[in-house]
């Protein structure tokens, strides 16, 4: 008999080990339901009473419960640390809940369109290309003249023929 509450007490204690390891390492996902994951934390809360973990204090659950929410939820644990609210851990989550909908309600949608695979033209653009024209159309009127000296033909070139 004594054997078997041995082999039970240790069976506890792992399971309380294996319920306090997923309870202080729950952390919520960006983007879901906190009423879902507030649900999820109550059930190991329960779990962990009914293991008879030595956590007295309600506050020690609420800290674990404030620690595992996302990022989006930090002004609303500024709040509720600086107010030194002390709420039971059914109303914490409802708490949540509620700014959960002020968050969705307050974050503007944003539409993204199709970026576009062409390149950026350039206010230059058009100049470079004029310059261009006028350039060549420039180098190929010399090219067909026949080159004449300045000055009135005393120079020492020669007309082409």
């Amino acid at each position: 008999m004594h054997r078997m509450k041995e082999l039970y007490a240790i069976l506890d204690r792992q399971i309380r080990y294996a319920v306090a390891k997923e309870f202080f390492g729950a952390r919520m996902i960006e983007g879901s339901s906190v009423r879902e994951h507030g649900v999820m934390m109550l059930s190991l809360v329960e779990k962990l009473k009914d293991l008879q973990a030595d956590f007295e204090k309600v506050a020690t659950y609420v800290d674990v419960i404030l620690q595992s929410l996302p990022p989006s939820f930090d002004q609303f644990i500024i709040n509720y640390n600086m107010n030194e609210l002390e709420q039971s851990l059914y109303t914490l989550i409802n708490m949540l809940v509620q700014y959960e909908t002020t968050i969705e309600k307050s974050t503007p949608s944003v539409l993204v369109g199709e970026a576009s695979t062409s390149k950026a033209k350039s206010k230059f653009a058009g100049r470079e290309k004029r310059k261009k024209d006028e350039t060549s159309s420039i180098a190929a009127s010399t090219l067909s003249a026949p080159v004449t000296p300045l000055g009135g033909g005393k120079g020492k070139r020669k007309k082409v023929c």
